[in-house]
């Protein structure tokens, strides 16, 4: 049979279109992100005592990050289109005020559906953020600086690894899990504030349209490349939503241990940060696809080998540091290989991880009360390597031309 595909272009860079780079707004985006990504990990971390508080079990208190993650795939779908005439300054503050909002209406809610109706107002703001942060950046900054300042923005992740997961674990103990909530809504004020100090005024030079998003589906390397992130994703989240659950199940570790376990996989995230900056200048490609085969076989070995205080929290911290990395990569493969429509291509990325995280805590949550917590790292392994695969299949990571706005 013949092949009667077109040969799909290649590209090279452009000259860069930002002549001086504004590191403070790119502290002041590394620090939004800090704070919704912190919100959204905080139900991991007090996820036992929030059921026993709402009277639910573990796998509904999952949900929460179900809630969140599902509006976020439709948020980051529909930002670019819905906001193009909006200076971008406008709309990433917007966000922050809804991290406020929503941390606020979680602390005081008596149950679940006003819970999981706070965790919606995350999902706007979570999957708008993330959809226009690429593109944001690229405008900071000039274009040989965009991996640093990517680097800087994606560390707001890794930060809220290290604090929210064992802090809010260690303190929802020692305080009520509200009073967490509480924190990351005076979090969210300090972000609005240092954003509106720090970020320039943007005009919008989105030319998004709905019809846009088929168009960028249609290539077929962008399909293939989310498709890996859906599976990278949503392996990892679906581990990481019931690693609580795990721990204290499994391994019979304590709050204190538990918080530990947690913070040292934070630190290693933050370092795998730098290491994914790294390895990304030496292969894109291997980078993306290594990642996910390491978590992958970790997950199995905790499975396998898990039980013991001292190994799971080695394996623990290993996976921290291999998931540093991820988010790095992906965010510079948005920079490399679709920066002519990078709001658009940043919603549609943003929307398959997000999908991957309402996938991997939706069924994750009906595994966990049926069949226990280890079934769940067992098919999130599975599901990781196949994410490798794919990334090998095809997954393009040369430069693409930006075109000029």
């Amino acid at each position: 049979m013949n092949d009667s595909r077109t040969p799909e272009p290649e590209y090279e860079s452009e000259p860069e279109l930002q002549s001086e780079p504004a590191w403070a707004a790119v502290v002041s985006m590394g620090l939004g992100v800090f704070g919704l990504v912190g919100a959204e990990f905080l139900p991991a971390s007090v996820l036992t005592p929030m059921a026993r508080d709402l009277g639910i079990t573990e796998g509904m208190a999952g949900q929460a990050v179900t809630a969140t993650a599902v509006t976020a795939v439709l948020s980051s779908l529909l930002i670019a289109v819905l906001t193009r005439r909006l200076d971008r300054r406008i709309v990433l503050m917007g966000f922050s005020i809804l991290l406020i909002i929503s941390n606020l209406v979680v602390a005081l809610s008596p149950n679940l559906p006003l819970l999981l109706a706070g965790r919606v107002l995350l999902g706007v703001a979570l999957g708008g953020f993330w959809a226009l942060s690429t593109a944001t950046v690229m405008r900071l900054v000039p274009e040989h600086h965009v991996p640093r300042a990517l680097a800087m923005v994606v560390s707001g992740v890794s930060a809220a690894t290290i604090f929210a997961a064992p802090l809010g674990s260690y303190f929802g103990d020692l305080w009520g899990w509200r009073s967490v909530f509480l924190v990351a809504a005076v979090l969210g004020l300090v972000t609005v504030i240092v954003q509106f100090a720090s970020l320039p005024a943007m005009p919008s030079r989105s030319l998004s349209r709905f019809g846009t998003l088929g168009e960028l589906l249609s290539r077929r390397h962008i399909a293939i490349a989310l498709v890996a992130a859906l599976l990278v994703f949503g392996g990892h989240m679906a581990m990481f939503t019931y690693v609580r659950p795990f721990l204290e199940s499994v391994t019979n570790t304590d709050v204190t241990g538990i918080s530990i376990m947690l913070f040292a996989f934070g630190i290693a995230s933050f370092l795998g940060n730098y290491l994914g900056g790294w390895l990304l200048q030496h292969s894109m490609r291997l980078t993306l696809a290594a990642t996910p085969l390491v978590i992958g076989a970790l997950a199995f070995m905790l499975v396998g080998y898990g039980g013991h205080v001292e190994t799971d929290a080695a394996i623990i911290a290993l996976w921290g540091l291999a998931f540093g990395t991820i988010p790095v990569g992906w965010s510079a493969w948005i920079a490399r290989a679709v920066p002519d429509e990078a709001e658009t291509a940043g919603g549609l990325l943003v929307a398959a991880i997000n999908l991957a995280i309402t996938t991997g805590a939706a069924v994750g949550g009906l595994i966990v009360d049926a069949t226990g917590v280890g079934t769940v790292f067992m098919l999130s392994g599975v599901v990781l390597c196949l994410a490798s695969m794919t990334v090998f299949a095809g997954v393009r990571t040369k430069f693409a031309v930006r075109a000029a706005v």
